[in-house]
Formats: structure tokens, sequence, C-alpha cells
């Protein structure tokens, strides 16, 4: 088990690399079979996916940084004489690895489209570490129910991305759809695990939150 200067290194690195190095997926990037004969986009198809999927890489951008803050919390007892919770902390960190592949997929999909990733990422990440930290802290039942409410919101806007994307562009279709499904998974996951259903104000909270950085990161 890291000591806690381990883990803060650990925490530190992983921030780094988020934000400065460009990450490798561990998995092949999804396609459809419509790839094989993809259209070409027009401009303002081009424009409208580069938007929508610079907005999922934030989203991605902040996976890492709730993942990496919530397992740091988990390692970290809340009282005196509290043991960590080192399994929390590996089911958390096996998940933001797993979200290291959408981040590689939707950075590489950036590339392909001619667009960039949100010029605000450090902002991003700072504050998911914040709320991740703070979930963390109050516990491994609330902890994994903000990894619940998390990933259901996250999958209810890629579903509504699935109907914004350009029909023709089935590179950025086929990593949504996939992404989708992940996210379902890791939301399934943390309710076997123990989550606990969070209160309604810190839902609304966390959907106002989210409307703010989707609005912005799909300019910004």
């Amino acid at each position: 088990m890291p000591t806690p200067t381990d883990a803060l290194l650990i925490t530190a690195d992983a921030a780094l690399r988020t934000l400065f190095v460009s990450p490798r997926a561990s998995r092949e990037c999804p396609t459809l079979p419509e790839r094989d004969s993809d259209t070409e986009l027009g401009a303002r198809e081009r424009e409208i996916s580069g938007a929508l999927m610079r907005v999922n890489h934030v989203g991605e951008v902040c996976a890492q940084a709730l993942y990496t803050a919530q397992a740091l919390a988990s390692r970290w007892p809340r009282r005196v004489g509290a043991a960590p919770d080192e399994a929390l902390a590996l089911q958390l960190e096996a998940a933001g690895r797993e979200e290291t592949n959408h981040l590689a997929w939707t950075a590489t999909r950036l590339e392909e489209l001619g667009a960039r990733p949100s010029l605000l990422n450090p902002l991003w990440y700072a504050g998911a570490f914040g709320l991740g930290l703070l979930a963390g802290r109050m516990g491994t039942g609330v902890s994994l129910g903000f990894v619940v409410e998390t990933e259901r919101q996250v999958e209810a806007h890629l579903a509504s991305h699935m109907d914004r994307l350009p029909a023709a562009d089935h590179a950025s279709r086929a990593i949504v759809a996939q992404m989708k499904d992940d996210e379902a998974r890791h939301a399934r996951e943390a309710e076997h695990a123990g989550a606990v259903d969070l209160p309604w104000p810190a839902k609304a909270l966390m959907r106002a939150a989210a409307k703010v950085m989707t609005a912005v990161a799909h300019r910004v």
C-alpha cells in the first residue's frame, strides 16, 4: 500500500500526465463498419463535431481528476486511527485507467478533425479534483454515490451527442457510443460496491456545474 507521500506523488504525476502528455490508449479506438466508407465531412460538420468532441475531451480530463482525487482521499483516513480504504482506491484507479482510453480517443479525434482541446483544461482539472476530494472525504458510500451520479449524467450527455453529431461522422459516433457503454458499466460497478443515493440538491448542483462546463468548453 502506498505511503501518504507516495500517494501525493502519484496524484501529482497523474495531473501532469493528463494535462501535458499525450495519452496512450490500452484499447483500440472503436470504429463502426461505416468508417470504411466514411463520408467526407463539410466544414460546418467538422466544426460541429470538433466542438462536441472538445466537450467530451474535457469530460475525460475531469474524469481523470475525479478518480485520482477520490483514490487519494480513500487512502487518507478521515479520522485518527481509521484504516485507509485501499480496496476502494484500487477500484477507482482501475476505472480511471479505463477513462484514459477515452481521453486518448477523444484527443486523437480532435486532431483528426483539426480541432483543439479546451484552453481551460487546467481549470477544469482543478475544479473536478476539488469535487472528487470532497466526495472522497465523505466516506466510501458517498464517494461511490458520487461516481454513480457522475457517470449517469455523463451517459445522458453522451446520448445527446449521438443525436447532435453529423450522421456522416462515423468515427466520432463510434467513440461516443463506446464511451457511453463504459460509463454505464462504471455506474453499475459503483452501485454494486455499495454506493449511496446522493440527495437531490447535490445532484442538481452537479448538473448545474456540468452545464456550465459544457457550454464554455463548446467554444473555449
